[in-house]
């Protein structure tokens, strides 16, 4: 933070003298040293895949899970502070239940997005409160088919096609990009979700990382799921496969390189 900045972060409630709210931005900080969550929305459903970073080999394999269910059709896959993203979740449960209770039917993607990002903005607004450190990206299949929406710390809601965040969303922007996914089924999606995350990671930062994968289909009933063990263990070898593609590939260069 530059010497303008300071004694402006001590509030969330203070503008600096250039408009900056410091905290939101620290909390988008949070966000980016966490592990890579990405949404892609495609022709017949949506997939969500989390990079879970393991802190210790004592880790119970698929405990504390990053991905969640917030209504029987909404998953949410988050990028950020775990307690942040449990406090959202719970959130977003009360938020479809009382839609339903009220118009008994499911909350539409629109609706719930925009009511999660009023509910963070609203803690950029109070001194006695802290911006959420969590990015948390909505899939659902509502009456007007896939949806994905991606909530900031700022409080800002966007509909995408794809999106990424964590640590690794530059490079997994980049791949989102190469897809044409008004083509791609959930399957497909699944592979190329896995292969995009492994893609993303970072082995000399973070070597011990578990893949999340979930979607909304017809296969999971148009209700938000994980997917089953054989079509996670189906897209953990196609990116595994596709990874040693691109080593190789990135060996045959060098080599190239050296007898030029």
């Amino acid at each position: 933070m530059t010497s303008i900045g300071t004694g402006y972060d001590l509030s969330v409630s203070t503008y600096s003298p250039d408009g900056r709210v410091f905290q939101v931005e620290y909390a988008q900080k949070a966000v980016d040293n966490s592990g890579t969550a990405i949404g892609l929305r495609v022709k017949d459903g949506v997939v969500l895949a989390v990079e879970k970073i393991k802190h210790s080999r004592l880790l119970v394999p698929q405990s504390n899970k990053r991905i969640m269910t917030a209504g029987r059709h909404v998953g949410i896959a988050a990028a950020g502070w775990m307690s942040d993203t449990r406090h959202l979740v719970k959130r977003a449960r009360d938020e479809a239940h009382q839609y339903h209770s009220i118009y008994n039917a499911e909350i539409p993607a629109k609706i719930i997005a925009e009511r999660m990002g009023m509910y963070v903005q609203a803690y950029t607004l109070y001194s006695s409160v802290r911006p959420f450190g969590v990015s948390t990206i909505l899939g659902c299949v509502d009456k007007d088919g896939p949806q994905l929406y991606m909530v900031e710390p700022s409080g800002q809601f966007v509909g995408y096609r794809g999106c990424a965040a964590g640590k690794g969303k530059q490079a997994a922007k980049t791949e989102i990009e190469k897809l044409k996914l008004e083509e791609l089924t959930v399957r497909d999606a699944a592979k190329e979700a896995a292969r995009i995350i492994y893609a993303a990671h970072d082995e000399t930062k973070d070597k011990l990382f578990e893949l999340e994968l979930s979607w909304i289909c017809a296969e999971s009933g148009m209700l938000h799921a994980h997917v089953p063990q054989d079509v996670l263990a189906e897209a953990i070898q196609f990116a595994e496969r596709s990874l040693d593609e691109d080593d190789g590939d990135d060996d045959d260069d060098e080599m190239e390189d050296e007898e030029l």
